[in-house]
């Protein structure tokens, strides 16, 4: 009898045990990205070499405490967008197939036998190493998917998003108003060079873009008592205010532009009716169209108040970017240069594109210049995709965007208004991603890449509204 009660029990224990480890090792892997979300921002936002290599070791060492978590727990789904992740994956997969060598001539001849690494990639290297950032950002996705379940984990990760980006803008404001020497905690930073902690100023404000995005658009429809006006006013200021500071142009483009979303998707008959309790003075066309042009000229205006001379001057010197006569000693280092020489270099790689990643390798080709300044980026995502990725990596990024918003119209209908409304806030974040990509790249940076990432996780996740 005794025996027969010890063999019914230990499994029973042994069960118990295996999902109490699986519990820690649950929250563990949460944590761990929270945590590597935090310190990707801190290295000047990861751009050094072997800051990427170890964010790159560090996702896939997260993963496998993930893989172990599904086999004490038995829970292997991913949940999220199937689309989104296999459009990255195929990013991915096609970065690797641009460095698969291509042998040219006999076996015997003199070319052959010095082994040069012969690829669709002009620098394969460097495609190979875009190739291991985008599995370690899909594996990231794929983490958040599976384990940012509850209405409690989403307000966690939309929290540390918008604290990094406080503590950024602070970082900035600071730096911009007492440092008169290089080196201000982090070595590299210079007076009058970058902000906050980035080397880049527009790369910062893709930083602010994302979090302001998110937390207006939490505030917006979440319902605003008094507490939480205060709060997020509190939190968003010194973010409105470092982007404002950062003199990026593209940085204030975007944002008017996310106003512009904003203010379009909230007074939509669909937002009026569930979130504004049906209000009848927002349903008119014209009331819409005086709020919103009365909401573009006080920021704008506030913007230029904040700024000062140095953005209305930075705003002053734009058309130069556009003027191919502007400079006579041919630099080559305006936009619309860079954009013509890219454009050249797709027409000539149509399919395949020069390899993602080898675009500043491939560039010297096609940009007529004196060769004083080479351009190491396109200064526009969509247009650096078409020349580096060619006609199959654009259509696979047209397959992360259109996977993407099926997964965001659907959420953003959902009868449960906290799943609606982290869908709309992240959504005003993509919006300000969107437009600031078109003259600059800011997503080449890891931690802006990490945030877009679990923007698109906020935005497309599904969640259990019970929990």
């Amino acid at each position: 009898m005794a025996q027969t009660i010890a063999a019914d029990f230990v499994p029973e224990a042994t069960n118990g045990t295996r999902l109490r480890i699986a519990r820690v090792l649950n929250k563990t892997v949460f944590s761990s990205l929270l945590v590597l979300l935090v310190l990707s921002a801190i290295p000047y936002g990861t751009v050094e070499a072997w800051w990427k290599a170890a964010f790159v070791s560090a996702a896939f060492i997260v993963c496998i405490v993930a893989i172990v978590e599904s086999l004490f727990s038995g829970e292997s789904r991913i949940g999220g967008s199937r689309g989104v992740l296999l459009s990255m994956l195929s990013l991915a997969f096609l970065a690797f197939v641009q460095t698969i060598t291509i042998r040219a001539g006999s076996p015997d001849s003199a070319v052959a036998k010095l082994q040069p690494w012969n690829a669709i990639s002009a620098d394969p290297y460097q495609t190979r190493f875009f190739a291991l950032q985008i599995l370690a950002l899909t594996v990231c996705l794929a983490l958040l998917y599976r384990y940012c379940t509850t209405k409690k984990r989403m307000n966690v990760v939309i929290h540390v998003v918008i604290g990094i980006a406080v503590g950024s803008a602070l970082y900035g404001i600071l730096r911009q108003t007492t440092q008169h020497q290089p080196g201000f905690i982090l070595p590299r930073t210079l007076p009058g060079q970058g902000y906050g902690q980035f080397i880049n100023k527009n790369h910062f404000a893709l930083l602010m873009e994302m979090a302001l995005g998110l937390g207006v658009g939490i505030g917006l429809t979440r319902g605003l008592t008094k507490e939480r006006v205060m709060s997020y006013l509190a939190l968003l200021l010194p973010i409105w205010t470092a982007l404002v500071l950062s003199n990026s142009r593209g940085g204030i483009l975007a944002m008017l532009a996310q106003v512009v979303v904003a203010a379009m998707l909230l007074t939509s008959g669909e937002f009026v009716k569930r979130d504004l309790g049906g209000n009848k003075f927002l349903q008119s066309k014209l009331v819409r169209l005086i709020l919103l042009s009365s909401l573009v000229l006080v920021l704008s205006v506030g913007a230029l108040w904040v700024g000062g001379d140095r953005l209305v001057s930075s705003f002053g010197e734009a058309s130069r970017e556009f003027n191919p006569d502007a400079y006579d000693l041919r630099g080559g280092a305006t936009r619309n240069e860079i954009w013509r020489a890219s454009w050249k270099m797709f027409t000539a790689h149509p399919i395949f594109g020069v390899g993602l990643g080898g675009y500043w390798a491939a560039i010297t080709a096609y940009h007529d210049a004196s060769g004083v300044l080479t351009p190491q980026e396109a200064h526009n995502d969509y247009l650096e995709l078409l020349s580096s990725g060619g006609l199959v990596g654009f259509a696979i990024g047209i397959w992360f965007v259109v996977s993407t918003f099926r997964a965001v119209n659907v959420n953003l209908r959902s009868n449960d208004r906290f799943q609606r409304a982290v869908c709309f806030a992240a959504l005003i974040g993509i919006a300000g991603v969107a437009v600031h990509s078109l003259v600059d790249f800011g997503l080449h940076l890891l931690v802006n890449a990490f945030v877009f990432v679990v923007l698109v996780m906020i935005a497309t996740k599904r969640l259990d509204v019970r929990a």
